[in-house]
């Protein structure tokens, strides 16, 4: 039996999308830009980067897969020119967890010999104005570590960096994301999450901005890193709750906020936290120096 022609299946789908009863998802699909350029405008341009490691410890696992797409942006936060897709698996040296090759696919006889081109690797990185992770705080240290010729340039992180609830979704995952836009992919493959990735960018929010809009304005405003160095044990509950995140390597409590809320926050400290003994540091924060482990 063959299939139905795509003019009917494309039929058939806005006739489903009638009904509240049902909601249609599309598959991605590689495409050369999503938005039309506009004669003479300025473009920037973007990374779309993934990585699947052999477990989640910075120190001690590995990269065995990592995939990069470059794509043009405009002043309005619209994606013009999608590139190709580049995708390195590397073999780690060690056998891999069954658990991540359930997760990924990838087996050990697949990453055999297997390895990263550095030189086009970081020539791509190095052209971008800034490079976007759906969670760049994982894969910030392990692309940095495994290219250190490219540390110091820009990054966000389009799940964190956003407030989704604000925008009308529920939930931070990029395939729960991508699906409330209406399509579908195959994850934990790090080709088809970069495509995802830069689909959910992409994406028209009500009232005109895109997606990459909000995210590049995000990225763009100047934060402080507060470190709560010396504060008392008993105040960890209290910073926990104030959503402070404990940086086992260099044993203090740290989390980021807005310039604007600086001297709210120093005050809070000072009179909640240290009463009178120590102070904290307040480090200016930049697209440069955010999702690194320091």
């Amino acid at each position: 039996m063959s299939l139905p022609s795509p003019t009917a299946l494309n039929s058939a789908a806005q006739f489903l999308g009638q009904s509240p009863d049902y909601k249609v998802l599309r598959r991605l699909q590689p495409v050369e830009r999503l938005h039309t350029p506009k004669p003479g405008g300025i473009s920037r341009i973007g990374v779309a980067i993934d990585v699947e490691t052999t477990g989640l410890d910075h120190d001690n696992d590995k990269i065995i897969e990592l995939a990069i797409q470059r794509f043009r942006f405009d002043d309005a936060g619209r994606i013009v020119q999608i590139g190709q897709p580049r995708v390195w698996r590397e073999d780690p040296g060690v056998p891999l967890d069954p658990r991540i090759t359930k997760l990924t696919g990838h087996t050990d006889a697949a990453l055999a010999g297997q390895a990263i081109d550095d030189s086009l690797a970081v020539d791509i990185l190095h052209s971008a104005d800034l490079i976007i992770a759906h969670n760049a705080g994982f894969d910030r240290p392990f692309v940095e570590k495994r290219l250190p010729a490219i540390a110091g340039k820009p990054w966000a992180c389009s799940m964190a960096e956003l407030d989704w609830l604000e925008l009308g979704f529920d939930g931070k995952a990029l395939a729960h994301l991508v699906s409330q836009c209406g399509w579908f992919y195959e994850g934990h493959r790090a080709e088809n999450d970069i495509l995802a990735l830069i689909y959910l960018l992409a994406h028209d929010l009500p009232g005109g901005e895109t997606v990459l809009a909000k995210l590049v304005a995000a990225s763009d405003r100047p934060s402080y890193r507060v470190n709560a160095i010396d504060a008392p044990f008993e105040t960890k509950d209290l910073l926990k709750a104030r959503g402070y995140r404990w940086n086992a390597p260099m044993r203090f409590w740290s989390k980021e906020i807005a310039e604007a809320d600086h001297l709210a926050e120093r005050a809070w400290l000072e009179s909640d936290v240290y009463i009178g003994h120590g102070a904290p540091a307040f480090i200016p924060v930049t697209a440069c120096d955010r999702h690194t482990r320091s």
